[in-house]
């Protein structure tokens, strides 16, 4: 048991943060009368979110580089999905190309800023705070004010379609049934492996009287989310680029060299640079990266909307830190996992749904949200505090 401690002690961020979202479910699943838990309300969850989860995963890498952030991101998606419509609408390009050259142009953005930080040295916060003026004010022009809706079908299929399902079995969609099976087979095999792994090279493991009700308590819960998906209509477009991204970014941080820069550069930057890591390029791909995340998020919001609209990505940053810091990542950089990002950011999702269904004020949602924000940071100095 002594090791479990140790163990618990060592991820107490992420575990803390996980038995939030789990207490934040229970509480508005009762206050609600059991309408948070529905199958359409957990799809419209999904899609709701979606943009923000994005937003998230690129922003934990700006926070992993010394707690910076990047400010722009909102403005960015607005610009990015008002020149996608704009494309569309009025000059005829294809859909496909038009995401692929919103995509680009994110690129483009995340470089233009990624160069003023790395290499100018321009603090970020003030780089991106010019950026989030520069891209707000452009998304102003180029729409005149107006909004351009709507937008063609294969375009929102992005945000608001669903994986085709190939047949019904008692009303459940069969694809969703499969996928939570699937899932729950690999997470197992995943554990025991990482386990055997751990034993093999000394590692400490916890106890299996912890490792059994965890492993079966997340493939309850799966097979539960699965199931409830597959009651409704499916499996939606925007979870499977979510989980896509979150697999992805989670491989990059843990197991390539650049990951381990990013963390490397957020734990002490001398060091960094002084056992070889290139700091400023490490910097200007995180920033890039970011900008490319935010033209993904700006098409999706702008899908789910149908429309592109001059205020469209407004307090999207907000969220997005919010989502990252609640999550687990450290205020000084160099600590923080793109799946406590998700965390983060389904708890701020959780709330914001379920304080609609209850009919509470949208004035008093800020001001709860954001005394949440400060218990999360306020957890992460105090738990820093007690480490030294």
């Amino acid at each position: 048991m002594s090791k479990t401690g140790a163990l618990l002690k060592g991820n107490i961020r992420q575990y803390v943060m996980v038995i939030a979202l789990v207490v934040v479910i229970v509480m508005f699943q009762i206050f609600t009368g059991g309408v948070l838990l529905k199958p359409l309300n957990i799809s419209n969850l999904i899609s709701q979110n979606a943009y923000i989860l994005i937003l998230a995963i690129g922003m934990l890498l700006c926070i992993l580089t010394g707690g910076n952030v990047d400010l722009s991101v909102g403005s960015v998606a607005g610009f990015v999905g008002a020149i996608s419509a704009i494309m569309m609408l009025k000059m005829n390009i294809p859909i496909l190309p038009t995401i692929l050259v919103s995509l680009l142009l994110g690129l483009i953005i995340g470089c233009w800023q990624g160069f003023w930080i790395a290499y100018v040295g321009v603090p970020a916060f003030i780089a991106t705070l010019a950026g989030m003026l520069v891209f707000r004010g452009l998304t102003l022009v180029v729409l005149h004010g107006t909004s351009l809706a709507p937008l063609p079908v294969g375009y929102t299929f992005l945000a608001s379609g669903f994986l085709p399902d190939f047949g019904k079995m008692g009303g459940l969609n069969i694809l969703a049934l499969l996928t939570g099976i699937v899932a729950s087979v690999i997470y197992v095999v995943r554990e025991l492996n990482s386990r055997k792994n751990k034993r093999k090279y000394g590692f400490e493991v916890s106890s299996l009287t912890t490792f059994i009700p965890k492993i079966v308590g997340i493939l309850l819960v799966l097979n539960a989310f699965t199931f409830s998906l597959a009651s409704y209509k499916g499996i939606p477009m925007v979870l499977v680029i979510v989980i896509l991204l979150v697999l992805i970014y989670s491989f990059i941080t843990m197991k390539t060299i650049p990951g381990r820069h990013i963390y490397a550069f957020g734990g002490n930057a001398k060091a960094a640079q002084l056992s070889g890591v290139n700091t400023k390029k490490v910097m200007f791909w995180v920033y890039a990266n970011m900008g490319v995340l935010a033209a993904l998020a700006g098409v999706i919001f702008t899908g789910r909307l149908n429309s592109a609209t001059p205020k469209s990505g407004v307090n999207f940053e907000l969220d997005a830190i919010a989502a990252c810091f609640i999550g687990g990542a450290s205020t000084a950089g160099g600590v923080g996992t793109v799946v406590g990002a998700m965390v983060g950011g389904l708890l701020m999702g959780v709330l914001n749904n379920g304080m609609s269904i209850m009919g509470i004020s949208i004035d008093w949602q800020q001001a709860i949200k954001g005394f949440v924000l400060l218990g999360a940071v306020a957890f992460d100095v105090y738990s820093k505090s007690k480490s030294k």
